[in-house]
């Protein structure tokens, strides 16, 4: 029994992350026009794929391992543990779980690769901001604050996270922005930092880099880097409105190309577009059934592994 719901939860797994499922949000027009609920319907598809693999691990590893079996199942009634069936493990039980082992700790390597990673460019960025940035006048804190300006030509702000976080902002940004503008900018990356879209942004690369031939976890980067830039200029356009955060936007990015077809620029142009002409949201019922549908399907691999033990107990 136990091994047949660990292949039930990997069935789970193959029609989640095939390619039919992503590729239909991917294609969806709905995400564009409420990017928050998509991401939150993408981290609730990945979630149910990671919780059928963790869960179908532990139960390939009480069917093959006794320590762990005493374990895992030392709270449970003898009909719980009776219901689930592990002494009668079959024999490729063991190889299942171990490379369901491997996948796991194949993921926390590429998690956290990603997050050293970060935290290294992180470090030589800000020592880098250290050098650029302009020197205090005798007497004034060393802290520079949230807000850091640099002394540069070239119109550019950012957000970098860390402790503490900071948001920077170069002269030329000043220069060429308005007050509303620069107001709409910073809302922007404000808005990324409120979010801490950067462990989004680390989760998703992570996936992505570890598991390229996965399609879930594919267009899951993709997604994620698209949405979470409509869903700060969300932010910005209802602070600031659609119009003043989308000249904004083509000020800073006029010398990129920003209006360009090239697919490095076609983000730009698709989020200047989508100011311009901003889509209609999404009727509150129907944000609150999709967030609660999307919610509930990580509950499916709690219900495929509680079953027979629930059966047996009733």
């Amino acid at each position: 029994m136990a091994m047949t719901v660990c292949l039930l939860l990997l069935s789970v797994v193959a029609v989640t992350a095939a390619v039919p499922v992503p590729r239909a949000l991917t294609r969806a027009a709905w995400p564009e026009r409420e990017p928050v609920v998509g991401l939150w319907v993408w981290q609730c598809l990945v979630a149910t794929v990671l919780l059928c693999c963790v869960t179908a691990l532990a139960l390939g590893a009480a069917a093959v391992f006794g320590t762990v079996r005493a374990q895992l199942f030392a709270p449970a009634p003898p009909a719980v543990t009776a219901a689930y069936d592990l002494s009668t493990a079959p024999l490729w039980a063991a190889a299942f779980t171990l490379l369901l082992a491997c996948g796991a700790a194949w993921t926390t390597a590429m998690l956290a690769r990603e997050l050293v990673e970060a935290r290294r460019r992180r470090a030589q960025a800000r020592a880098h901001l250290r050098e650029r940035a302009p020197d205090l006048p005798a007497g004034l804190p060393a802290a520079r604050g949230p807000l850091l300006v640099l002394e540069d030509e070239y119109p550019d702000a950012w957000w970098m996270p860390g402790s503490p976080p900071q948001l920077i902002v170069t002269t030329g940004a000043l220069h060429r922005l308005t007050d509303h503008q620069l107001d709409a900018v910073l809302t922007h990356e404000r808005g990324h930092a409120r979010a801490r879209h950067d462990w989004l942004l680390h989760l998703s690369t992570a996936l992505a880099t570890g598991f390229p031939r996965i399609p879930l976890f594919a267009h899951f980067c993709d997604q994620t880097h698209r949405l979470v830039e409509l869903a700060a200029d969300d932010t910005a356009s209802r602070r600031c409105g659609h119009l003043t955060t989308a000249l904004a936007l083509i000020e800073l990015n006029q010398h990129r190309g920003v209006l360009s077809c090239a697919s490095s620029h076609r983000l730009l142009g698709e989020r200047v577009d989508r100011l311009l002409e901003p889509p209609p949201r999404l009727g509150r019922r129907h944000r609150a059934l999709t967030t609660t549908t999307a919610a509930l399907v990580p509950l499916l691999p709690l219900l495929i592994v509680f079953a027979p033990g629930l059966t047996a107990l009733s």
